[in-house]
């Protein structure tokens, strides 16, 4: 008896974890292709953001070596669905993006993270101090969370969670982040950075995207 008692519980074990098992890959997001990613971008992307990713007008951000989880996030969002309007309004990005197929976006994703980035400079060296105090301290008088705690001292970011933002266009950075400050953008998870930028005057925002754009 308490061996088929023993039989019947290692066969309910093995079924509830064939299930978990099962439900856990039918739950899975299908595997990218950067192949296929790379032909919409040598096609589509790369007349703003070049081929490799590496975007030469600062109007239009460097998409190399950025985190594909954000990237694919981006393109979500700028997406409209179901009638409703998308969460990130861009009228280039938003016409754009409106063909393609969440697996579409998931390989364009893929490919431009594989890139490696052609990282800007900072320009203005009178501000270079300032931003970098800035970015690794932010202003505790005020509230002003350090950019480093969620960017990294590189301003690589931590995929899935932040964007990679070193090496990229300052003029892209000080624009962003003008856009969050104001409510232009809402994009952001938690209105995580609406509330940094609310608390940061031009000159702030200037000097921080200016030292940025030299991280490496």
């Amino acid at each position: 008896m308490n061996r088929f008692l023993l039989l019947l519980a290692g066969l309910f074990s093995a079924t509830v974890a064939m299930s978990t098992f099962a439900a856990d890959h039918a739950a899975a997001p299908p595997k990218a292709d950067p192949a296929k990613g790379q032909q919409i971008a040598a096609t589509v992307c790369a007349a703003c953001h070049n081929a490799d990713g590496n975007s030469t007008i600062s109007a239009n951000p460097k998409l190399a070596g950025q985190h594909a989880e954000y990237l694919l996030k981006q393109m979500e969002n700028f997406k409209a669905e179901g009638g409703k309007p998308p969460l990130r309004t861009n009228a280039v990005m938003n016409a754009m993006i409106g063909a393609y197929s969440v697996e579409q976006m998931r390989d364009i994703a893929a490919y431009f993270s594989e890139q490696t980035q052609k990282g800007e400079m900072a320009k203005n060296r009178d501000t270079i101090e300032y931003g970098q105090r800035l970015y690794r301290a932010g202003d505790q008088t005020k509230g002003l969370p350090a950019c480093a705690s969620c960017h990294g001292p590189t301003g690589a970011g931590i995929p899935v969670l932040f964007p990679r933002i070193g090496g990229q266009f300052s003029e892209y950075i000080e624009a962003q982040l003008r856009n969050f400050r104001a409510g232009d953008r809402a994009n952001d998870p938690n209105k995580m950075m609406r509330m940094v930028a609310i608390k940061m005057t031009d000159a702030e925002i200037k000097a921080v995207s200016d030292y940025v754009a030299g991280l490496r």
